[in-house]
C-alpha cells in the first residue's frame, strides 16, 4: 500500500512539474524550450544507459548494438501512432483527448518495446554464447544490419525520413517511464535471478560449474534490456516528431557506453550520472564549436586516468554517505 501511495505521489509530481516547466501551470512561467528538450533528452539517455548497465555492468557482456533496438521501438511505435493513431483514439473516444492521446502513446510504447525485445531474443540467442570481443563484434553488425534495414522501408520515410509523428510525450511521461526503468533493473539486480548475473560477471565457468543456464541468463537480461531501449526509442520519436537512421548509427551505441562507463559499471545511480554528465557535457560545450569534441575526448580521458572503474565504480550513490549505528537500548540493572 505504501508503495502505491508513493507512485501515486510520484507521478502527480511529474505532471505539475510538466505544467510548470511548460507554463501550462502558471501562465507566463516557463524555462526555455531548449533548456527543457536537454532535461528531456537527458531523460531518455538515463533508461538507456541504466538499461545497457544491466548488461555491460551487472551481466558482465559487452554489447554494442543498443542503438538498433532503440531504433526498433523508435520506427515502430512511430508507425503505430501515424497509421492507427485515429482508429485507437476513436476506440477510446468517450474519454477527454488528454486521456486518448495517454493511451495511444501507452499502447505505441508497449508495441515498440515488444517488438525490440523479439529482436533482442533473436539477436541474443546466437550471439550470447560468444564472449568477450566477439560478443561486441556481433551486437555491433547485427545494429547496424537493422538500421540498414529500416533505412530501406518506405513505409517509414526509408532514406527521406519518417516525419508526420506525433507530439504526445513530454517530460512527465519521459521521466516517469525513467523511473520505471530505474525501479525494474534495481528489482531485477536485488533479486536471485540478479545474483545469477552477477555470478555470471564475476566468473562464467564457475558459475556454469555450480549449475547456472549462463547462456538462458543472459538471454534474459539481454531482451529485458532491449524492450527498455525500444520504450526510449519511442518516447525520443514522439517527443522529437521525426525520425532519421542518422540518429542510431553505431556512434549511438558508444555514446550510450560511454556514459556507463563514466557513471560506473555496475551501478544503477552511476548510470544516471553518467548519462546527466553526458548531455551536459556535450551541450555546455556546444559553443566551443569546433573544438567541443577534442575538449569532451580530453575530460573522458582524464576521468578514465583518475577514476578507471568510474565515478562510483561498482557502488550506488548512497552507500557513500555514513550509515547510522543502531544503539541497542541498555537493560536496567537488577537490583541485589
Amino acid at each position: 500500500m505504501k508503495g502505491f501511495v508513493l507512485a501515486i505521489v510520484f507521478v502527480a509530481v511529474l505532471f505539475l512539474a510538466n505544467g510548470l516547466l511548460t507554463g501550462g501551470l502558471v501562465p507566463g512561467f516557463s524555462i526555455s524550450p531548449y533548456f527543457l528538450q536537454v532535461v528531456s533528452l537527458a531523460g531518455i539517455n538515463i533508461i538507456l544507459a541504466v538499461s545497457l548497465n544491466l548488461i555491460n555492468g551487472f551481466t558482465g557482456q559487452f554489447s554494442i548494438g543498443h542503438a538498433g533496438f532503440m531504433a526498433i521501438g523508435a520506427y515502430v511505435s512511430a508507425y503505430v501512432t501515424a497509421t492507427f493513431g485515429d482508429g485507437i483514439r476513436g476506440a477510446v473516444g468517450m474519454l477527454p483527448p488528454a486521456f486518448q492521446n495517454s493511451v495511444l502513446l501507452l499502447i505505441a510504447l508497449g508495441i515498440g518495446a515488444a517488438c525490440a525485445a523479439v529482436a533482442g531474443f533473436l539477436v541474443g540467442v546466437p550471439s550470447l554464447r560468444l564472449r568477450g570481443d566477439y560478443l561486441a563484434i556481433v551486437t555491433l553488425g547485427f545494429g547496424e544490419i537493422i538500421r540498414v534495414f529500416i533505412l530501406n522501408i518506405d513505409a517509414v520515410g526509408g532514406a527521406r525520413g519518417f516525419s508526420g509523428i506525433p507530439r504526445l510525450a513530454n517530460f512527465a511521461w519521459i521521466y516517469l517511464f525513467a523511473g520505471a526503468t530505474i525501479l525494474v533493473v534495481s528489482r531485477i539486480v536485488r533479486s536471485s535471478f540478479g545474483r545469477t548475473l552477477v555470478a555470471i560477471r564475476e566468473d562464467e565457468i564457475a558459475a556454469e560449474a555450480m549449475g547456472v543456464n549462463t547462456t538462458r541468463s543472459k538471454v534474459i537480461s539481454f531482451v529485458v534490456s532491449s524492450a527498455m531501449a525500444g520504450v526510449a526509442g519511442g518516447l525520443f520519436a514522439h517527443y522529437l516528431m521525426y525520425l532519421h537512421t542518422n540518429s542510431f548509427t553505431f556512434i549511438k551505441s558508444f555514446e550510450i557506453i560511454i556514459m556507463i562507463v563514466i557513471g560506473g559499471l555496475g551501478s544503477i545511480t552511476g548510470s544516471v550520472l553518467g548519462a546527466v554528465l553526458y548531455i551536459v557535457l556535450t551541450e555546455g560545450l556546444r559553443e566551443f564549436a569546433q573544438y567541443r569534441m577534442v575538449l569532451f575526448s580530453l575530460l573522458l580521458i582524464v576521468i578514465m586516468i583518475v577514476r578507471p572503474q568510474g565515478i562510483l565504480g561498482h557502488r550506488e550513490l548512497w552507500s557513500f554517505f555514513p550509515r547510522r549505528r543502531r544503539v541497542e537500548p541498555v537493560p536496567p540493572a537488577i537490583a541485589g
